[in-house]
């Protein structure tokens, strides 16, 4: 494998694909599927499927850990998703709904939600606390992940 190549895990079947470093997502498609590696949207994930990107997975993604009854959840939701939108050629996003997958909470040590934990190269590379709004959000994962400021 080249140093070059991420490895993206296809939520849809587990299938680990290969995609080169500087290919937008939304170009790149599931080889056993066919399903699309991007996420426009944000993908509710399970604990399992968050084992196995954590496992396999050396792609960047966030990942929201929040629950309904949140207020900052609910109104970061709309943020969340506008960037998961803007930024899917780079970036995947994803939720775990904590009332449903608390074992994914006690296994990532979520002490409140929301909590965003940003993954890159197979690894954890930081967490943030509370609902970042706005363009704060978009800022925080363009940092994070060396992408280019949002155009004016």
């Amino acid at each position: 494998m080249a140093s070059e190549d991420r490895m993206i895990v296809c939520l849809a079947c587990n299938a680990v694909n290969r995609v080169p470093e500087g290919r937008a997502l939304t170009a790149a498609k599931c080889g056993r599927c066919a399903g699309l590696l991007a996420t426009p949207h944000p993908a509710e994930i399970t604990n399992d499927q968050m084992r196995a990107l954590e496992k396999k997975d050396t792609g960047a993604f966030i990942v929201d850990l929040w629950a309904p009854w949140c207020g900052p959840c609910r109104m970061m939701a709309p943020h969340y998703d506008a960037a998961a939108e803007r930024l899917q050629g780079d970036v995947r996003f994803y939720k775990i709904n904590t009332d449903q997958h608390p074992d994914a909470a006690v296994r990532l040590n979520i002490r409140g939600v929301p909590t965003l934990v940003a993954w890159k190269g197979g690894r954890e590379l930081t967490r943030q606390s509370g609902a970042p709004a706005g363009g704060a959000l978009e800022r925080w994962v363009r940092g994070l992940f060396g992408l280019a400021p949002a155009p004016n």
